[in-house]
């Protein structure tokens, strides 16, 4: 890439990922992910989430991988998404694996983490008092684990606050 002004090429930061996988479900998670566009617009990206209809109205013009639903206490499609993780990171080569759970997050870190793909865990907005399954199965997974809120901070040890995304 190269500068309007001529001053020659810009190469991308080597430590900023290029191309980075979104994972969420569908609705108000999806809506935070969503809520970060002005950081993924700039980069190659890919989801993978639910195939409802906000999701299909929100992500008409993304590239998208549909995972398998429920995910609540469904141990078949727990597996069926793991096999789509471990298919979806290695077509896809993501430097980054972003997600605000719920649950479809789980396969994707387990699968990049034993990859060495960083990940990043954004814990939702609405959890203030108690910690959620997917934001404890995927603490130890995750390269950086963000919450909205000071009050979340203290039921995660080493998080980062990042204010809320809505």
């Amino acid at each position: 890439m190269h500068t309007s002004d001529g001053i020659g090429p810009i190469e991308p930061a080597p430590d900023l990922p290029q191309r980075v996988l979104l994972v969420g479900s569908s609705g108000g998670h999806l809506a935070q992910l969503l809520a970060l566009r002005p950081w993924w617009e700039g980069r190659e990206r890919t989801w993978v989430t639910f195939a409802t209809q906000d999701a299909k109205a929100h992500l008409r013009e993304e590239k998208v991988v549909w995972a398998y639903f429920p995910t609540t206490r469904n141990i078949p499609n727990l597996l069926r998404n793991l096999v789509l993780a471990r298919g979806v990171l290695r077509r896809a080569r993501p430097d980054l694996v972003v997600s605000t759970g719920a649950a479809v997050a789980f396969p994707f870190f387990l699968v990049a983490r034993a990859m060495r793909i960083r990940t990043v865990y954004l814990e939702v907005y609405d959890r203030l008092d108690t910690r959620t399954l997917t934001g404890r199965l995927c603490r130890p997974l995750s390269s950086l684990f963000c919450v909205q809120w000071e009050e979340q901070a203290a039921l995660y040890k080493g998080s980062h606050v990042i204010g809320t995304l809505l």
